[in-house]
């Protein structure tokens, strides 16, 4: 791994669990100052008490976004490294989700995202230099029954990560994106909150059988080894690789899930795919 020649001002957001928190520990050993950030700052203590920068920061709230880059500047000059990686999975049908629901998705997975990389950009063009490390998914690149809009809220990042890519490059910013398949953090925990308790025997909800099917498939068998799950000791060197390496590369995939499944959506016709998702995911009706 190739690293910076000096240390890195690097901003990351949601570090209070996950990859987030180990991206920040790894960069920060490497020398690097690292601000790690959460909604609820009391999460960083144990940093913070290794020598972590923290700081609160809602990437669904506007001045805690401008306050948090502020401060950075202010004691740093800019940020040389944004990592966008807060994020997290809603998984309901289309037809159950309210809109509060899909907006709070988008809000924290697109929005925030958006408006952090505003905010740290006019420092990184003044030093004719910077990176932005969007933490997309796999899932940016398909979309299975009953991610719908945590899908959708990817590929959006997919979207805007190239066409930032192209419009910084003349300032020296790189933008890079991270594309992990399953990890073992605690995504899935989070992600089968939001299936809001489905029973396969509940008559009155159309997908009731489909919503516990699917929690049980995330919290039992999707994120472990055996099905292609990484480790998130993996997961986290891909991020820091993609984060200090001089000549970083527009997209890095982690997994061999990852990369297999997104080959095969680029080259299988719909009904193909179609047909592949069917296979692995339960069906919306029996």
């Amino acid at each position: 791994m190739s690293t910076p020649t000096r240390p890195r001002t690097v901003l990351i957001t949601g570090c209070s669990t996950g990859m987030g928190r180990r991206t920040a520990l790894a960069l920060h050993r490497l020398g690097h100052h690292v601000y790690a950030t959460a909604r609820r700052p009391e999460t960083l203590a144990d940093l913070s008490a290794e020598g972590l920068a923290t700081l609160a920061l809602d990437v669904t709230d506007e001045d805690s976004m401008a306050a948090a880059v502020a401060r950075i500047e202010a004691e740093r000059g800019a940020v040389d490294v944004l990592v966008n990686n807060a994020a997290y999975g809603l998984h309901l049908p289309v037809e159950l989700a309210t809109p509060e629901e899909v907006r709070r998705q988008f809000d924290t997975n697109v929005f925030g995202l958006v408006r952090m990389t505003q905010l740290v950009l006019p420092g990184m063009r003044r030093a004719r230099s910077g990176r932005i490390v969007n933490i997309s998914s796999m899932g940016g690149r398909f979309s299975p029954p009953g991610g719908a809009f945590y899908h959708a809220s990817k590929h959006a990042v997919e979207a805007i990560s190239d066409s930032l890519r192209l419009e910084v490059a003349p300032f020296g910013v790189k933008v890079v994106v991270v594309q992990p398949g399953p990890t073992i953090t605690g995504f899935a925990g989070t992600a089968v909150d939001t299936m809001r308790g489905g029973t396969a025997h509940d008559e009155q909800d159309p997908y009731g059988r489909f919503r516990a099917e699917l929690a049980d498939m995330y919290a039992n068998r999707t994120f472990n080894r055996r099905n292609g799950a990484v480790p998130a000791e993996a997961a986290t060197k891909v991020i820091v690789r993609a984060a200090t390496t001089a000549r970083p590369r527009p997209r890095y995939a982690i997994g061999a899930l990852a990369r297999a499944t997104m080959g095969a959506r680029r080259l299988l016709p719909d009904v193909a795919f179609d047909a592949v998702m069917r296979l692995n995911f339960p069906a919306t009706a029996r």
